[in-house]
């Protein structure tokens, strides 16, 4: 799958669950920024998984600022976890639809790379159970 195929499908998703170690799609990448802004102003709900980081931190004031949202929005929209030692290997996640066609893709995380991987419908579905239990258990509510 491509970047541009990944763009059309985020278009078309009325959800969007997010794994990033960095915002960078959403901070940094122009075609992403259009799309998130896009799909926010059609109501697309988005929830993303973050690590606590200053990077985090900073990326989070920039979302809030770019896509003009409430302390409340940002904090419905984001669960922030503790910081691992994993988070400089891990390539940035998203699960659309996760309670219809349930599609899960990634891609690199800190860069605009051409190459995205589609995952096939049962790993998309375990994703997608695994996002929900996190949230579940921090959140306590359905992402």
């Amino acid at each position: 799958m491509t970047l541009k195929q990944l763009i059309k499908l985020e278009n078309k998703s009325k959800e969007i669950w997010v794994i990033s170690p960095s915002l960078h799609y959403d901070i940094d990448n122009k075609d992403f920024n259009e799309i998130v802004s896009v799909n926010r102003g059609e109501k697309a709900k988005y929830r993303y998984l973050v690590p606590a980081t200053k990077e985090i931190e900073k990326n989070m004031k920039m979302y809030k600022k770019m896509y003009k949202l409430s302390d409340a929005e940002m904090a419905s929209n984001f669960l922030l976890l503790p910081e691992s030692e994993f988070n400089p290997f891990i390539t940035e996640s998203a699960i659309y639809d996760p309670s219809g066609k349930c599609i899960a893709c990634c891609a690199p995380a800190m860069e605009d790379s051409d190459d995205v991987i589609k995952f096939n419908e049962a790993t998309a579905k375990s994703m997608a159970k695994a996002f929900k239990a996190i949230w579940k258990r921090y959140k306590r509510s359905n992402p």
